[in-house]
């Protein structure tokens, strides 16, 4: 990702390209200035970008700067419900409205904040987000895996780009589905109407999902639901499409539910993957 661009003219003639940069730039070492060449963000009219270019007086070069590096996350004495840790993974229920990694909104108060805070070696992992190998949206609530140590963190990656690893969860819906099990397979991608939606889409990327009703109720039923892909928001967007959107989602079901619900009841109830030493 690039920032801005610059256009600097040399004031002095027949001039190396990386001495002029790099006066021209004093919060630049002469060695980063080398390496935009390299990777070509450097250019003058008529002239090959080299460090030992030289350049005529009133020479014009324009230079497009790297994007700034966003802040890493900071620690913060966030509570974690934690299930099961040892040395190499920690499993943690994860609240309804917990952010899981920072973002733009979203800096602080996530559950990557609390993981720094708990388990400051995390941050060698991974800057941005430490040990994090899946992710749960911010108001769906439920079990979460986090990878303490690099081959930890290999080894689950590993599973859950084989698909190895089984996920259920438990969703409230509106209605009574017409048959107690089921399988919903139908293609998922962004709304082009709806930028913060996913819908389904013939071209859209291939999503299953599973379900099974465990109990009913009036007006509503209690699901099972295993998703075989890992799809941005599927279960909530197969349920709807299915007529029986999560009760309290507010993005793809009713605005409104006569539940005292602040949030959608959907929940990760389990989670079984191999353990990294195992």
């Amino acid at each position: 990702m690039d920032g801005k661009t610059l256009t600097l003219v040399c004031q002095t003639e027949n001039q190396r390209l990386d001495r002029f940069l790099a006066e021209a730039l004093p919060d630049v070492s002469r060695g980063e200035v080398q390496r935009w060449i390299a990777e070509g963000r450097v250019h003058a009219p008529g002239r090959k970008m080299k460090p030992s270019t030289r350049l005529p007086l009133g020479a014009e070069v324009t230079v497009t700067l790297p994007a700034p590096e966003a802040a890493l996350p900071a620690a913060q004495p966030i509570p974690l419900d934690i299930l099961f840790e040892d040395e190499a993974i920690l499993v943690l229920n994860k609240p309804a409205g917990q952010v899981v990694h920072p973002a733009a909104g979203h800096a602080q108060d996530t559950l990557v904040n609390a993981l720094l805070h708990h388990c400051p070696a995390l941050a060698a992992l991974h800057p941005e987000r430490p040990g994090i190998v899946h992710r749960l949206d911010r108001d769906t609530s439920g079990v979460m895996v986090v990878a303490k140590t690099k081959e930890a963190l290999r080894h689950l990656q590993g599973q859950f780009k084989a698909r190895k690893v089984e996920k259920v969860y438990r969703a409230l819906v509106y209605g009574v589905p017409a048959s107690p099990v089921g399988i919903i397979d139908v293609p998922l991608g962004r709304d082009p109407r709806h930028r913060q939606r996913f819908a389904p889409l013939p071209d859209g990327k291939p999503a299953r999902t599973r379900y099974r009703v465990v109990e009913t109720f009036a007006g509503y039923s209690l699901l099972d639901v295993q998703p075989e892909t890992g799809r941005t928001h599927q279960i909530r967007v197969h349920l709807a499409w299915l007529g029986h959107p999560v009760a309290g989602d507010a993005l793809y079901g009713r605005r409104r539910t006569p539940l005292p619900l602040r949030r959608q009841f959907l929940h990760a109830a389990r989670l079984r993957f191999d353990h990294p030493l195992t």
